[in-house]
Order: structure tokens, then sequence, then C-alpha cells
């Protein structure tokens, strides 16, 4: 049976969904047959990232309301073998989201994928609660800022209450930490939380660290997920951050500011 993984966040704009495409392309390149799901009903954005809006026939709500068999929504990914995305409906509101039609639809991908990924979006309205409610284990996004961190403990909380395994007495949802937008020079200048900082207060285990990188705009404009950009730090990055989750012990890279020599810094000044 496929695990489901939900990319969470108390507040937007931190990376869930550049998050959500970058794991499900990396577990995909692994080999692990894949599916990520927009959750964001009437703001999507899954599709953009992922370089197939053009392709939406079905969504999610049509499955959810039985207009569309689940195969006719999914769109296999043309760059990366067992990468599926499932798109959801721009002009529906939340309320689509029933969670015998979530369960019903979560139930059938278990049987076909290794990974389901919840794109979630932010906040705690029933979109994300849904998100989570089914969840199996969970990537906490969040950015090195006070506010971020808080809503993010705030989501903590809701897994630890409010998801199924919460509510049928199982073991809890695994939980991960995803730091994104970090920029090791303005930590040092105390503008940001460090990763100790964000560890201590949230307390969950550390999967990555994704610095701050222009590729990520990069990649999101022309629909590419970030994660096969391998030359770019942010790149790389989310590539340990998934062979962490499959279990491989990898030192974090990036959270320290790069050291220049003397022959860059003499070229920084001619620059």
């Amino acid at each position: 049976m496929g695990q489901i993984i939900v990319m969470t966040s108390g507040k937007g704009g931190v990376g869930k969904t550049t998050s959500s495409a970058a794991f499900a392309t990396g577990f995909a390149l692994r080999g692990h047959k894949t599916v990520v799901i927009d959750f964001d009903v009437g703001l999507r954005n899954l599709d953009l990232v992922m370089g197939c809006e053009r392709r939406v026939v079905f969504d999610f709500i049509n499955v959810i309301n039985g207009e569309a068999k689940l195969y006719q929504a999914l769109i296999k990914d043309k760059r990366v073998e067992n990468l599926y995305i499932l798109p959801t409906s721009q002009t529906r509101d939340k309320d689509a989201l029933t969670k015998e039609g979530v369960e019903a639809v979560m139930d059938e991908l278990r049987k076909e994928f290794e990974f389901i990924i919840c794109d979630s979006p932010a906040g705690i309205e029933k979109g994300a609660l849904m998100a989570l409610y089914f969840a199996d284990q969970a990537v906490v996004v969040t950015n090195p800022e006070v506010s971020s961190v808080r809503d993010s403990d705030r989501i903590l909380g809701m897994l630890a209450a409010r998801s199924r395994r919460a509510e049928l007495g199982q073991p809890p949802v695994i939980e991960h930490l995803l730091l994104t937008r970090y920029d090791p020079i303005r930590v040092e200048r105390g503008e940001m939380l460090n990763v100790n900082d964000v560890l201590e207060i949230l307390a969950i285990p550390l999967l990555g660290v994704i610095p701050e990188s222009q590729a990520v705009l990069r990649a999101s404009n022309v629909g590419v997920p970030v994660i096969l950009d391998d030359t770019s730090n942010a790149g790389m990055a989310y590539a340990d951050a998934v062979a962490r989750f499959l279990g491989e012990q990898l030192e974090h890279r990036f959270v320290k500011p790069e050291k220049r020599g003397l022959f860059s810094r003499l070229l920084g000044r001619t620059a």
C-alpha cells in the first residue's frame, strides 16, 4: 500500500508547491511510482510548476463527484517515468472536497502508487485539513522567520490532533522539517533564524535545508521542477532531502556562507 505524504505549512508562500513538485520528481527519478495531488481548490498552481497546465481535461473534483474516472484525470509526466499529476479545479471552492470523496480517491491511489504527495494549501481551512487528514507522513515546510515557524508549530498541533491516525488512535503521523529560502549570510547578520533556532522551536527531525535561489523562480516560470536543475544549489538540496527521506545519511549542505578564495574575491571586486 502506498504512503500518503502531505506537504504542509501554516503560512503561504513558503514553497510547498515547489517542494511537492521536487519531491514527487525526486521519488520518481529513483524508480518509485509517484503521484502528486493539488489540494488548493480554486487557486491551483501545481500544474503550472509541473509544466502540464495545457493537458488538464479532468481534475480531482471531477473524480470526487463521479464526473470522471481517476485515470482520466491523472496526467503522466513527459520527462520522468513513474511520475503522475492529479490537478484540481480552478472553478470550484474548498467545499467540493468531501472526506468520503477524498478517501475513495486515496484508497484507489494507494493500490497503484508507492508515494502519494498531497500539495496542501496554506493555513488551517478545509483544503489544508483535508490534505493532512489521511497522511502517513508530513513534510512541514517553513521559512527561517518567526511568523512562519510559529504557524508551522500550529500545523504540528493539527497533525497530532486532527489527522485520521489521531482519531483512530494509530501511530502518529511521521513528521519532517523542510527549511526553505535559507540565506546563511542573512542568518549571520541576525536577519533570519538559524537552523538550530528553528529546530529548538519545532522539535522535529530536519529533512533538508533549501537555500534561497533564483533557480527556483526560473524553474517555476518554465514549468520544470527545480530538482531537475542539478547544477543549482536548490536542485541539489532537494535531491539530498529526497535521499534522506528514503533513508540515506547525508550531511546538510548550504547552511553556512560559501567561503570565497582570493581569486574569487578579486573577480568579485572587478565585476
